[in-house]
């Protein structure tokens, strides 16, 4: 009867070859999308067994962007993040959860604004590779979707036709690479 040793494995974050994106409803017309320019994600694995991941995120919130900075402005304030008091999203998982093949789901704790909420994310985990400089890599899309009102975000406008300007939900995106450490 052979005992497999698992080592722990510490993968680094590729911040130029990772993103992390929002999107929400705008007048009920389109969407808005936007994203955080400022994050850190740590993984930690038993091998490359990805399932054994601990996972844990933090988005400063000065780094929103929608491309338009009064708008930007706006989400930073208390009818939003409220950015001075709540400076930082951040997520820990609970588990990464194997349904089939590459995919799986996140379960972990959302915290923004104040507020902490269990959520599930999709994972589509692209595999593991070794670049041309001898460095392993591993990439992941994330998928969700959140209600901001569960998270206190509740600032809305009413239109003429009856609408709101902003939708409830919020579709989360997220493609991140890491750099398996020695």
């Amino acid at each position: 009867m052979t005992t497999e040793t698992l080592v722990k494995t510490k993968w680094a974050l590729d911040p130029t070859h990772s993103e992390i994106q929002f999107k929400i409803r705008h007048m009920m017309i389109t969407n808005v999308n936007g994203n955080f320019g400022k994050f850190t994600v740590d993984l930690e694995t038993e091998d490359q067994h990805f399932e054994t991941s601990k996972i844990s995120f933090s988005a400063e919130v000065d780094s929103v962007s929608t491309n338009h900075p009064q708008r930007d402005g706006h989400l930073k304030t208390a009818d939003f993040f409220d950015a001075p008091k709540y400076p930082t999203i951040t997520f820990v998982s609970n588990k990464l959860e194997k349904v089939a093949g590459e995919d799986y789901i996140l379960h972990g704790d959302l915290t923004m604004h104040g507020v902490t909420k269990k959520i599930k994310l999709q994972v589509e985990h692209g595999g593991v590779i070794k670049d041309p400089y001898g460095q392993t890599r591993t990439g992941f899309s994330i998928e969700g979707k959140i209600d901001r009102r569960d998270f206190d975000l509740k600032w809305n406008g009413p239109l003429d036709n009856g609408g709101l300007v902003l939708g409830e939900e919020v579709k989360i995106h997220a493609s991140i690479e890491f750099i398996k450490q020695a």
